[in-house]
């Protein structure tokens, strides 16, 4: 029997769920042992870690509709170090090659890079400050391939340069997707890092320059797909910011997104549409009819 909460739109529909379910690690006690969980409990555990990187509210200021936030953070802690959640992105991700009739092994990728802000709560040892962007944060560095879909990220301080900060996230992509042979990067990631990757993981790297006579913004050939995935994960609220204490659960939450994101791509009718505008609706003061 199907559960539909309805509660908040970043909940798992049915159809998602049933995506979701079959990649879950097998279940067990819960975080102080005891009983195993019940099947609905897992998925308004997937629903609360969806509902903060959607909305960007904090573990503890999760809603009572949820299991108790030191709950739902255990499951998040246990899914990143079981590497659960690295397999359940990968997993959707091939399925979306395959729906959109690729390959699931991608044959080229394209790397970038983008600083954000962090949250005060965030340790200085893992920040840093961007001189060329005037940001204090990390840095986030993501492979993605021709369709946006996520190969490999790697979360540093933001002081690492790019040609530096390339090197784990193209060595991952080579380790993970041997079947990528070129990769397209823009001028921030030339010279040294093109030598590197040409020597240590073998792979070509194409620096994708801007036209000396550009003025303003233009979208970039083959690059603009990477750079339209840093826009569909920062119009998630918790990746608006980095407020994760540690580097590679910032990783995991980027996972996340991309796995809200992958889910709601395979189980679509038609093509993707935003919503409109809506109009005001007054709502009348008690006592009042409608129209007074």
């Amino acid at each position: 029997m199907g559960h539909d909460w309805g509660g908040y739109p970043s909940d798992l529909k049915d159809e998602q769920w049933a995506l979701v379910e079959p990649l879950l690690p097998p279940a067990r006690g819960g975080p102080k042992g005891g009983r195993r969980e019940k099947h609905p409990r897992r998925r308004r555990i997937v629903d609360a870690i969806l509902y903060v990187v959607r909305t960007g509210c904090s573990w503890r200021q999760l809603p009572n509709a949820f299991a108790p936030w030191p709950t739902v953070y255990w499951y998040f802690t246990w899914w990143h170090d079981d590497g659960a959640v690295e397999r359940i992105h990968d997993a959707l991700r091939d399925q979306v090659r395959e729906a959109d009739g690729r390959n699931p092994g991608p044959s080229a990728g394209l790397i970038d890079s983008q600083s954000v802000r962090t949250a005060a709560t965030v340790p200085a040892a893992t920040r840093g400050f961007d001189a060329g962007k005037k940001v204090k944060g990390r840095k986030r560095f993501i492979v993605a391939d021709t369709l946006g879909l996520l190969l490999a990220v790697h979360v540093v301080a933001a002081n690492v340069q790019d040609r530096d900060g390339g090197r784990r996230p193209l060595l991952w992509t080579r380790l993970d997707h041997p079947s990528v042979r070129k990769i397209w990067a823009d001028q921030g990631f030339a010279d040294r890092l093109v030598d590197w990757a040409a020597q240590i993981p073998g792979r070509e790297v194409e620096v994708v320059r801007k036209d000396p006579d550009q003025r303003g913004f233009q979208v970039q050939p083959k690059r603009w797909a990477v750079e339209r995935t840093f826009s569909w994960l920062t119009a998630h609220r918790r990746l608006a910011r980095d407020y994760e204490a540690s580097p590679a659960h910032s990783e995991t939450t980027i996972r996340w997104a991309m796995i809200g994101i992958m889910v709601r791509r395979l189980t679509r009718i038609g093509p993707a549409a935003r919503p409109g505008p809506r109009p005001l609706t007054r709502v009348p003061a008690a006592g009042q009819t409608p129209g007074s």
